[in-house]
């Protein structure tokens, strides 16, 4: 079994950032793509950026330019950081972790993006 913690929400003004960060109870150094999704109020959960162990990333089209994925291996931490915000962008944000054993969720972090 594998838990992800998130962490790093909370409340910012439109054109401002935030750091998310998911930490792993397993080692994510090979085998793996871990995520981001995010789920809005009547809203069907998506995905916002993605990154596999081979360093490939992607990225949903909304979010590109302004997002950045990471990995920390001698953290086990993935990371999602997150510029010019929108009031769009905000949403629960869950971390995934996907590997042969199975897909694994974050309980989510909230991010509110309002002036």
């Amino acid at each position: 079994q594998v838990q992800l913690v998130e962490s790093g929400g909370g409340l910012v003004q439109p054109g401002g950032s935030l750091r998310l960060s998911c930490a792993a109870s397993v080692s994510i150094f090979s085998g793996n793509v871990m995520g981001w999704y995010r789920q809005a109020p009547g809203k069907q959960r998506e995905l916002v950026s993605s990154t596999a162990t081979d360093g490939s990333t992607n990225y949903a089209d909304f979010v590109k330019g302004r997002f950045t994925i990471s990995r920390d291996y001698a953290k086990n931490t993935v990371a999602l950081q997150m510029n010019s915000l929108e009031p769009e962008d905000t949403a629960v944000y869950y971390c995934n972790f996907r590997n042969f054993d199975g897909n694994y969720w974050g309980r989510g972090t909230q991010v509110t993006v309002s002036s």
